[in-house]
This record gives structure tokens, sequence and C-alpha cells, in this order.
């Protein structure tokens, strides 16, 4: 039998990240579950903070004038070492487009991007409704930039005490209980309008630890960034069980 090579290949500054994160520029707190805590993941993760990228400017000013900045910034995870890039920010779905262009590595900006699978889950009837930071602000073109059909179910926590507040104003206090009850209050404000709902897709990145919660009030699937880039990630660096084809050649000529 041949031994195994040996042989070491290089052509990154940092290994054993496979997924880049572009950060907004902001201060709320991360809580474990958020996508800006690392402990919340189950792997290495790169992160880059976008210059300029406040919440507010992201999410209520479309990110007017922020797109060069994503780019070179996502350049900057992919030279780093990322094999792909995602953001903490649903309404960067504006950038899908070009920021895959220009990094040239699969790019996922956005949870919404997993509406079309969570519908084709469903059984026949039901469809995918979206919770969001602020549904003012969700336009169709951030819809559209992704492919998702402008008349989805949508609903807002702008309307509670909490969670909007805290982090369109970049706050650094959060009370986390006040937090869920927004969430938990504008989901089930969304059932109610359309009973028709038969999964959840949180746009914001922050609502990731309040998932669990939201699927135990509402009695529906609940899926966030943290479920797509699980997914995402998979691909990225797929399990190895143990048997790599090298291995599986050796077997074969036995």
């Amino acid at each position: 039998m041949t031994a195994p090579s040996r042989i070491a290949l290089g052509g990154k500054a940092v290994y054993g990240a496979r997924l880049g994160i572009l950060m907004l520029e902001a201060r709320f707190p991360r809580i474990p579950g958020d996508m800006g805590n690392a402990g919340t993941w189950p792997f290495p993760v790169l992160y880059r903070v976008v210059e300029g990228a406040s919440p507010r400017r992201v999410v209520k000013e479309q990110a007017a004038g922020l797109l060069d900045a994503f780019r070179d910034a996502a350049r900057e995870l992919v030279d780093l070492g990322a094999d792909g890039i995602t953001t903490n920010c649903g309404f960067l779905s504006l950038f899908q487009s070009e920021l895959a262009a220009h990094v040239g590595v699969p790019v996922a900006t956005s949870s919404l991007m997993q509406v079309p699978v969570v519908e084709r889950l469903l059984p026949p009837g039901k469809r995918a409704g979206i919770l969001t930071v602020s549904a003012e602000s969700l336009t169709p073109r951030h819809l559209e930039a992704i492919g998702l059909a402008p008349d989805i179910p949508i609903a807002g926590t702008e309307g509670g005490r909490e969670f909007t507040r805290v982090l369109l104003g970049d706050e650094e206090r959060l009370d986390v209980a006040a937090a869920e009850a927004d969430i938990l209050e504008a989901g089930e404000a969304l059932m109610r309008r359309h009973p028709e709902i038969g999964a959840i897709i949180l746009e914001c990145t922050n609502m990731c630890p309040y998932a669990a919660a939201l699927r135990e009030r509402l009695g529906v699937p609940v899926f966030d960034i943290y479920s797509f880039m699980i997914w995402f990630h998979a691909g990225l660096a797929p399990r190895d069980f143990g048997h790599p084809a090298s291995a599986a050649r050796a077997w074969r000529e036995r």
C-alpha cells in the first residue's frame, strides 16, 4: 500500500475558519445566540467590521453609500481565508449580487434567502412569514434583490418597547426579557393577521437568541441566520466521515 502524502498546501493567511461575517459598526449587547457573539458558532468564524455601517444607516437609509465599503471588507475576508461570506443584517440583501460578483466565493447576505426552500417544505395552502427589526424599512427592493415576491407577510418589532429601539439606537444596555416580549408579540400579531403562515423566517440576525421561545409560543418552525449558516457552512466544510478518496481507493485495491 502506498503511504499517504504528507504535503501541505498554502494560499491563505488563516486556516480553519471558512465562514467570513461582515459586521455592522455597533456597540449594542450581543448575547449568546447573536451572530456577533463568537461563542454562538460551533465552528471558527472570521469577522470584519465595516466602518460607517451603523444599524440605522443600513436599515433606515438602505445602506446608502456603503457598497464599496462592504465589497472591500468582503474581499479582505476572502484574502484572509474565508471560503464563504455572510452579513449580520438581513437588509444587506440589497448587496447580494454585487458582493457575490466581487469576491468570487459563495455569498449569503440575508437570512431571508431561506424563504423559497422553507415554503417548499410546507403543506399546501401554507406560506412563510417574516419577522424583522423594522417592517416599514423592509421594502420590495430588499425582497426582489434575492428573488422574493413583495407580497410576503411581514411584521416588525418597531412597535415594541425594547428590541428595535436598542438595536437601531445602538444602545449599550439591553433588557433581554423585554426584547423577547417584543419579538413574541410581533410574531403573534403576524400569525393573527395571516393564519396561513406555516413557518417564520427571522430577518434580523439579532433575533436568533429568541427563536426557541418563538417556536414554543407560535407552534410553527422558525428559521434564522443561525439555521442558514449551519447549512451554508456544511457546504463549505463537509463532514469528514473518516474515509477520504485515497483511503477508499486503497480499500478497493486490497
